[in-house]
């Protein structure tokens, strides 16, 4: 059952993602469509990022509304995942080093969000 706090982070997170979206294919259409040398294009990447932050608040709000057990449960997720991605993205840095192609950093941070999501099973499953 969704508790109140939920369908609320549903609908803030749902429409700055539906925003980041947007603002993403304009910013790549654009990009894209416009001179290698303006100095626009530089600040215009950036852009995404702005409905991303509202995506963040919209989550930092959400903990805030949860009970004591969801939000340990939470806690505990995004520590495995901080700690997993740390180690993961460290050990695959010195693999690099001898030969592992290069790793863009923007996949750094799903890949974050992928083992939080992991880890929230496997925590949630602990205190069931």
């Amino acid at each position: 059952m969704k508790t109140a706090a939920h369908k609320t982070y549903l609908k803030e997170f749902s429409a700055a993602m539906i925003a980041y979206v947007i603002v993403l294919l304009v910013a790549i259409t654009v990009i894209n469509a416009s001179p290698a040398s303006a100095w626009w294009r530089y600040p215009l990447a950036l852009t995404p990022v702005i409905p991303a932050i509202f995506g963040m608040i919209a989550y930092i709000r959400f903990i805030r509304r949860m009970d004591e057990l969801q939000r340990r449960i939470q806690f505990e997720a995004l520590a495995i995942a901080f700690a997993s991605a740390g180690i993961l993205t460290f050990s695959y840095g010195f693999l690099e080093l001898v030969g592992l192609p290069h790793i863009n950093w923007i996949f750094v941070f799903p890949f974050m969000i992928m083992l939080w999501g992991i880890s929230s099973g496997f925590t949630s499953r602990r205190y069931s």
